[in-house]
């Protein structure tokens, strides 16, 4: 490992440079040699790996307590209704792992954490704030909704743009927001259609869900205290609604008690041949 450019080392350093015994962060194989190395040691404690997320680790008791924990590379969330348990889990990762605790949950990954009496509250308010200023569209003119809806894109839909990488850096900045606003789900579903060939149609729909960001900048989930009950799910499709391949849009979201717990709106694989075959 050599100096930076521009110092100077006197003395006995002079000319000298360091070599790492062993190296971890600039290696292909780090990411997947830290989770393997993270995964034993949770799964020595008694947690099972989630099927459907493998970065969800579920311990249950048998009286029905059971503790959550989720990994994003080094960030560690741990929930559940075990408090003994997740105390313990905490001291057993303090001694395999350099962790701090950083008390109640309030700021992950740029999803912002509020509770109160009444429950708990996920917003992406800094989140949003920042990709307005980044993109010169705060104190713009707001938009009452995220896509106009007579809006219909297609492949000729203006120029080309010169830097196709702007469109793309927004777009995906937009994909993440998603995760606590389900209001834009369809409009950024549309856009993220034609990240390969942008054109200014297109950044023109990017900049109007930009506008209808700076109109509601904190709106968010909320998950109200107390015990729910009943699952429900609502779907729809609307039909042939692509001028491009003549392909459908389902469209869906699912309840627990009051609380929205997961949605999505993505185009059909194929084309239905009329509207009651794109709803089934």
């Amino acid at each position: 490992m050599d100096l930076p450019p521009g110092f100077r080392a006197d003395g006995e350093y002079a000319g000298k440079v360091y070599k790492l015994r062993k190296s971890l962060y600039g290696l292909k194989q780090s990411p997947r040699a830290w989770f393997s190395r993270f995964s034993d040691v949770v799964l020595s404690m008694g947690f099972v790996r989630c099927h459907s997320d493998h970065t969800c680790f579920i311990r249950r008791r048998s009286d029905g307590r059971c503790i959550m924990l989720l990994v994003y590379v080094d960030d560690i969330i741990i929930t559940g209704d075990d408090a003994s348990g997740i105390a313990q889990a905490k001291l057993h990762l303090q001694k395999s792992f350099d962790v701090k605790d950083l008390g109640p949950l309030r700021y992950f990954l740029g999803i912002e954490v509020a509770r109160s009496r009444c429950g708990i509250s996920l917003s992406q308010r800094k989140y949003v704030l920042d990709l307005l200023q980044d993109s010169g569209m705060l104190g713009c003119r707001p938009a009452s909704t995220p896509m106009d809806p007579n809006l219909k894109l297609s492949v000729e839909s203006g120029e080309l743009l010169p830097d196709p990488s702007v469109y793309q850096r927004l777009v995906g900045r937009l994909i993440y927001l998603t995760n606590t606003r389900p209001d834009l789900t369809f409009a950024v579903s549309v856009i993220s259609q034609f990240m390969h060939a942008p054109r200014l149609a297109y950044m023109d729909a990017v900049y109007h869900i930009l506008r209808y960001l700076e109109s509601c900048p904190g709106l968010g989930l909320f998950y109200a205290s107390g015990n729910q009950s009943g699952l429900s799910c609502f779907t729809d499709a609307e039909y042939a609604g692509c001028k491009i391949d003549r392909r459908s849009t389902s469209g869906f979201c699912t309840f627990y008690g009051n609380h929205l717990i997961s949605w999505k709106s993505k185009k059909q694989a194929v084309v239905s041949r009329f509207s009651v075959e794109a709803k089934y």
